[in-house]
């Protein structure tokens, strides 16, 4: 909307002194043509804004010029900005209104305040873009056209038109009522009901999105952070292949094991101080993946047939590299 972007426009030349039409342009996603107009704007409403010519010219405030916002003290306004932060924000399709709210955080602190609330803020890393061994965390791509429109029908309450692409199938259009929007390790999901039905759907496998103008048929308050858990227990319990195990594991290794694991069901302190630990993967693969990159940290106990690939790997692994073997 075009009174957002005043605002923005004005909040920008606040914090920042003089831009050029093109910087503004940049910032604020228009034309410089769109620029000029609001500046115009902004002048005829009595915004004391100027234009300095030359190559290093552009529009800049009259100093001292405040604008009339709410306040907020520094750790708020610092909390805010580390949370506007966190990846999940651009999966959803708030970027561009986090970039304006971002604006009205900084101004409405105290001006010896707001060059340092950034730099605070710059002090902490929510969900950096790898892990401590390097791993990379690749977020999946959502079309901002496509998320900023999924996010007004969740808000608005209103029906959903996508074009979804479901796991080993040909895409076609649904129409559903959003229930809301949870991200995990920066993958979106739409939660919605479909002909009486709750369905979960990846943000990154739609690849048209309308909102209509029809309400959702939902009418009852939901607890996103409860359904979104019913939605995991129902995919674990559908999955045919998952693989339970039972094993001893060291326990400065136990969140080696169980960060990749489905779910952990139970857990004991043995004599000897090791953990024995029951849990479940996705499948057998995914069990002897995580159990073999431990080595003798740890120790399965069953079933059977994961001992037995386990076993069969080290033999393989053994032959390989029998000392004085040639390639």
């Amino acid at each position: 909307m075009r009174a957002d972007r005043l605002v923005s426009l004005v909040l920008l030349l606040r914090q920042r002194g003089r831009l050029s039409a093109s910087e503004l342009a940049e910032e604020l996603e228009v034309s410089t043509r769109t620029v000029q107009r609001d500046i115009e704007a902004l002048s005829s409403a009595g915004v004391p804004v100027y234009a300095e010519r030359g190559r290093h010219g552009g529009f800049a405030l009259l100093p001292n010029f405040q604008t009339d916002l709410t306040g907020l003290n520094h750790e708020e306004a610092v909390a805010l900005l580390v949370a506007g932060s966190r990846p999940g924000v651009q999966t959803l399709g708030l970027g561009p209104a986090l970039a304006s709210a971002m604006l009205k955080v900084i101004d409405a602190l105290p001006t010896q305040h707001q060059s340092t609330a950034t730099q605070v803020s710059q002090r902490f890393l929510i969900d950096p873009a790898t892990d401590l061994l390097a791993r990379p965390i690749a977020p999946e791509e959502v079309p901002n056209k496509i998320s900023s429109e999924i996010t007004r029908a969740v808000l608005a309450e209103h029906q959903l038109r996508i074009f979804y692409a479901a796991k080993n199938e040909s895409p076609r259009w649904r129409t559903v009522n959003p229930i809301g929007l949870v991200t995990v390790r920066e993958t979106g999901y739409l939660l919605a009901t479909r002909d009486g039905n709750e369905r979960t759907y990846r943000l990154s496998r739609i690849s048209q999105a309308e909102a209509l103008p029809q309400p959702t048929e939902r009418t009852e308050d939901v607890d996103l952070e409860d359904l979104w858990q019913q939605h995991i227990n129902q995919f674990r319990h559908n999955r045919q292949t998952n693989a339970r195990v039972t094993v001893r594991v060291h326990p400065d290794h136990r969140s080696e094991l169980t960060e990749t694991a489905l779910e952990i069901h139970s857990e004991e302190l043995e004599p000897d101080k090791w953990l024995r630990v029951e849990l479940t993967f996705h499948d057998h693969l995914h069990a002897e993946w995580a159990l073999w990159r431990l080595g003798n940290l740890v120790e399965v106990l069953t079933p059977n047939d994961l001992k037995n690939s386990l076993y069969n790997r080290a033999l393989a692994m053994t032959h390989q590299y029998t000392p004085g073997q040639s390639a």
